[in-house]
């Protein structure tokens, strides 16, 4: 006599909550790549003068609208991952001459001297004066890409390197780079002004390197000296409340902190 067993049916909550699970792996999805932000034009704010309508005229792209890479082309995460990624395989390496100066505290501060590759459209010698950001300096993937699309166009380019984040270069006093100090860049750009007494100098800074060209150019009347315009590219505004906001877990900011404060403690660490 043979026994049917019947298999129990699931019951109908497994299906809410296979329903539940994939919901969930959607809503990280869309929310990790950003698909809900809306493209628009940047917003530009700006005094109305001469040379505002001047930029605006000479740079269309300042008023259209950004359309990103499909899917991808709205996460930043993917964006940084991407050129982190790449950028080491694709990125160029200009060739350029290092320079030495002694700071008056023994400080030993360095700089990397980039020639033009052509004419300036103008026939100018124009100098761009560069400022990397946090704990970087001309090796970096994103200042060497820069470098050479402004050597192609004419450009002289002088870059800092923040004393101490060189790995072959030893500190020669006690201190390291700062996020307000201007000394070194200050010292950088003398150079370029008694080497190439007939340049008009471009002031560039990037992330904490904007700051420093920020306050480099305001702290004197005589650091404006031949300047024709400062270029703050992602500049943080607020220390404090950006600290703030590094301590979020949305966005996986607080993982961005973490690896920020790794890669300065390794500097420290480096130099002990």
């Amino acid at each position: 006599m043979s026994v049917m067993l019947e298999t129990p049916e699931l019951p109908a909550v497994f299906d809410g909550v296979k329903l539940a699970a994939v919901a969930a792996v959607l809503y990280v999805i869309v929310r990790c790549l950003n698909l809900k932000s809306p493209t628009a034009p940047p917003e530009l704010i700006y005094q109305d003068s001469a040379l505002s309508r001047f930029l605006l005229k000479s740079c269309p792209l300042l008023t259209k609208e950004y359309i990103p890479p499909l899917i991808w082309g709205k996460s930043g995460h993917i964006q940084t991952a991407l050129y982190g990624k790449m950028g080491r395989v694709r990125s160029p390496h200009p060739y350029g001459h290092r320079k030495y100066l002694t700071m008056p505290d023994g400080a030993t501060a360095t700089f990397d001297l980039f020639e033009p590759q052509s004419e300036h459209c103008t026939g100018e010698d124009v100098t761009m004066v560069i400022c990397p950001g946090i704990a970087n300096h001309s090796e970096k993937q994103y200042i060497r890409t820069f470098v050479d699309y402004a050597q192609k166009n004419g450009y002289r380019c002088a870059v800092l390197n923040h004393l101490g984040a060189l790995p072959n270069i030893e500190l020669t006093s006690p201190r390291m780079f700062t996020y307000g100090c201007t000394w070194e860049f200050g010292a950088m750009v003398n150079y370029i002004r008694k080497t190439y007494p007939q340049t008009q100098l471009v002031v560039v800074g990037f992330s904490l390197g904007g700051n420093i060209v920020c306050k480099y150019v305001g702290e004197s009347q005589a650091n404006q000296e031949r300047v024709l315009c400062c270029v703050s590219v992602c500049q943080g505004y607020s220390a404090l409340r950006a600290q703030e906001t590094f301590m979020q877990w949305d966005q996986c900011r607080r993982f961005y902190n973490f690896l920020m404060a790794d890669n300065m403690k390794k500097i420290i660490l480096s130099h002990r």
